[in-house]
């Protein structure tokens, strides 16, 4: 795709200063679209060892609360750290940013394929947490600092569509490699491809810092680190414990929104905000901030309980499984850069919210998925849901670009993906509490008979529940827990829908006229 950037303009900027040629641009984005493919993979990859990393003989013998945490606290770190990422490549140039957050990645990635205990890998993540938070602003960033504004829709497409190879990447890579070699090269692959992403940057991007140096806004990023901290630590805990009116769920995140409030109006006051939060006035930066929460909602809960449906359901294995997710990466592939050419036609408003249109049209259409539904059919949703979800995420992603001056793309890329990662920590949190809670209620007549702490045992999930069928020598619970598994995923399918729609909704009335029109 990165050949669709090559044109026969003058190899000139608007302001007629000599620029980078063609065929080096083209080099640059491939080097910042490795850099964001490896922190996606790695977003995916750990799922796939799960299994494995419980097993005290060929893992680590974690508890489910542990293997939870190994993913959450990734998760955590990196969605807290996005914004003091930016604002630190903002002051001190984005290329060093990326540097310093791949190595940190890269050490971090040896530290987890290395350890030997569940909670050490838990810190690991959580490092890697840091080093990725280091990395996506700077990559954003560095595409408008290398790309004019002609090119720039385009290269943002391409970045932004090589995101749905992680989707299909990670389980496949990851269930490749759980073949042949032991848990720990699932993190340890992150090493060559780290060792790549830095060459390249040092041959190809620009280092330069911003020509006006932005000063330093200690106590804005503390108030907001605390503030997301907070927030998102109360999701993940909601997810977790499926409690959501609990005061160790509540508590965090109404805290957390306070800090966040208070955050907004130091914001107003000093003369050099980290964040100038002004732009959320603008209805074009604050409507495609909030569509990507929302897309990203949908599209993390769809592929949560996707993944529980092919290896679950219908008993694939992960690389199997990963190898039936591929039409939705391809959707991603095709739909991003493609979209480019529509909005550029037909304006962003219509464009975009047509796609989450037809992308919450393709998670209400789970509702018509069953235990032995053919999979082509299953490959042809998931790539119209895909080439949806690219249509939508890359045009969103450059106009909060577009509104940003460039001495500030820092902060204002790291609030786009800060608002990626917390629609997902929200899609996966609350979708997924809905699946187990509609889950349970399905199952709970089938489990009549059965032994207290069996019930009990059987009724957490689809997984749990098979489980005990094997241990009691049951398979009629199997064929229960397929159909309860189904039912919850149909429930589920419809709320994700909705969100979608709602995306759709603010896109059109932040964008409800075209540019210059």
């Amino acid at each position: 795709m990165v050949h669709q950037l090559a044109g026969h303009e003058p190899d000139l900027s608007a302001a007629g200063a000599p620029r980078t040629p063609a065929g080096r641009r083209r080099l640059a984005l491939a080097v910042l679209v490795l850099a964001q493919l490896t922190v996606w993979l790695d977003n995916t990859i750990l799922n796939v060892a799960l299994k494995t990393l419980a097993d005290p003989a060929e893992g680590l013998g974690a508890t489910t609360n542990q293997l939870q945490w190994s993913i959450s606290s990734y998760t955590l770190i990196f969605a807290v750290m996005l914004f003091s990422g930016g604002v630190l490549g903002d002051r001190y140039g984005h290329r060093r940013l990326l540097l310093t957050g791949t190595t940190v990645f890269a050490a971090s990635s040896l530290w987890a394929g290395l350890c030997d205990s569940p909670g050490e890998l838990i810190a690991a993540r959580g490092a890697m947490g840091v080093g990725s938070a280091l990395i996506m602003p700077a990559t954003l960033s560095l595409i408008s600092a290398v790309f004019d504004a002609r090119e720039r829709a385009m290269a943002i497409a391409i970045w932004s569509g090589s995101s749905g190879l992680a989707i299909a990447a990670g389980p496949l890579v990851g269930g490749a490699l759980l073949e042949r070699f032991w848990w720990g090269s699932v993190f340890l692959v992150n090493l060559p491809l780290a060792a790549v992403t830095v060459i390249g940057a040092l041959l190809l991007l620009p280092a330069a810092r911003s020509a006006s140096r932005t000063k330093l806004d200690p106590m804005g990023v503390l108030l907001s680190t605390v503030g997301l901290l907070a927030v998102v630590y109360g999701l993940i805990e909601g997810g977790h414990r499926n409690e959501w009116t609990s005061p160790g769920v509540l508590g965090p995140i109404a805290g957390g929104a306070v800090v966040l409030v208070v955050f907004v109006l130091v914001e107003t006051r000093v003369s050099s905000p980290s964040l100038d939060v002004r732009l959320f006035g603008n209805t074009r930066f604050s409507g495609a901030t909030v569509s990507v929460m929302l897309t990203y909602f949908s599209l993390s809960g769809a592929m949560f309980y996707t993944a529980f449906y092919l290896q679950g359901v219908r008993g694939q294995t992960p690389f199997e499984a990963g190898l039936n997710l591929v039409p939705v990466a391809v959707g991603v592939l095709a739909g991003a850069p493609f979209s480019a050419a529509l909005v550029r036609r037909f304006g962003l408003g219509p464009v975009v919210s047509l796609a989450m249109l037809v992308a919450a049209g393709t998670f209400l259409s789970y509702v018509r998925i069953g235990t032995d539904t053919p999979m082509p059919w299953f490959w042809l949703l998931l790539f119209v849901q895909g080439a949806a979800m690219g249509a939508a995420m890359a045009p969103t992603t450059e106009a909060v670009m577009a509104v940003l001056p460039q001495e500030r793309t820092g902060a204002g890329s790291a609030v786009n993906n800060s608002m990626r990662q917390i629609g997902g920590v929200l899609g996966v949190a609350v979708l997924g509490s809905l699946l187990t809670t509609t889950y349970r209620s399905e199952i709970e007549p089938s489990l009549v008979g059965l032994p207290g702490p069996a019930a009990e045992a059987a009724s957490g999930s689809a997984e749990a529940t098979r489980q005990v069928a094997a241990e009691l020598g049951r398979p009629e619970l199997v064929a229960a827990a397929d159909q309860g598994f189904v039912h919850a995923m149909h429930v589920t399918s419809v709320l994700g829908a909705a969100v979608a729609g709602l995306g759709a909704v603010v896109v059109l009335v932040a964008f409800r006229r075209r540019e210059g029109g």
